[in-house]
């Protein structure tokens, strides 16, 4: 039983309730695509948030190595026994969805191992090995999500895939002095040697403008992806697609702004005002480009 477990056995409804006020708190951009869905698929998508903050927080938390690897594996776990975990209102709410919607847990596994690339410091000279933490990390999101939208083309998996990459490609530039000031340096080494920029661990000692070319070169290569993934859209029923393309138009949104100002998003976190948000969602779910 995980350690954030609740001591009293919750209903379903309650579980769902509890993921989602902790979507509501802490999926900043994803809850304003999330909202847009009917009920079920709502609540199913709040239960996969919340594992998954679940997982990443073990990897983002301040315990020691050996620690997070034992709280991964928990995590792990859980997920094998997912329906005997009556009293962990995370795990009640996913066992549902996973029963209403077929949720391939698996792909939690995926990012779980994602998360333990962080906690073991993984080094990525080339881009394909960060490609494969973004699928694991993000990617694998991707397909829980897919599950619940519901497509049955065989392109749906690959391109949500996709859509996870793009999105983690722009989380990875908004936080380049953020992971740097945690000793964490997911732009590839073969990238950096490009633009003459020499491990981004400290920003002031780099080539004057070295780092915001490379930003602006990972960022074109985030549209690249964002491109292939949003093809998604076209598999979707009309509701599943407006909350994807609300949490994706957010994101890209936050990309233009770090293309068009890398100084910017050096010096401090970008992110969108709460009405551009919303914004963004409304126009997606009148399916109209945000």
């Amino acid at each position: 039983m995980s350690a954030t477990a609740a001591t009293a056995t919750p209903s379903v409804e309650q579980a769902y309730r509890h993921c989602e006020a902790v979507t509501r708190e802490q999926a900043g951009n994803f809850f304003y695509g999330i909202r847009l869905l009917p009920g079920a698929k709502r609540r199913a998508m709040c239960a996969v948030y919340a594992f998954a903050r679940r997982v990443d927080d073990i990897g983002d938390g301040p315990l020691a190595a050996e620690q997070k690897l034992a709280l991964l594996a928990d995590a792990r776990a859980d997920l094998e026994r997912i329906d005997t975990g009556a009293r962990d209102p995370v795990l009640v709410a996913l066992a549902d969805g996973a029963a209403r919607f077929a949720l391939p847990l698996d792909a939690f596994g995926d990012l779980i191992a994602g998360v333990q690339m962080d906690v073991e410091d993984a080094v990525y000279e080339r881009f394909d090995q960060l490609e494969l933490y973004c699928r694991r990390v993000a990617g694998s999101i991707g397909r829980l999500s897919l599950a619940i939208f519901g497509s049955a083309d065989a392109r749906g998996p690959a391109l949500a895939d996709d859509l996870g990459v793009a999105m983690q490609l722009t989380n990875i530039l908004r936080d380049v002095r953020e992971d740097a000031e945690r000793g964490r340096v997911y732009l590839p080494f073969e990238d950096q040697a490009r633009f003459g920029v020499d491990g981004v661990l400290d920003l002031s000692v780099q080539p004057p403008g070295a780092i915001a070319a490379l930003m602006r070169f990972e960022a074109r290569r985030a549209r690249e992806w964002f491109a292939r993934g949003l093809e998604l859209l076209e598999l979707l029923d009309g509701r599943s697609a407006a909350c994807v393309g609300a949490m994706a138009g957010i994101y890209q949104r936050l990309l233009d702004r770090i293309e068009s100002d890398p100084e910017r998003a050096l010096a401090q976190r970008l992110s969108l005002p709460v009405w551009e948000k919303a914004w963004v969602a409304a126009r997606s779910l009148t399916g109209t480009a945000a």
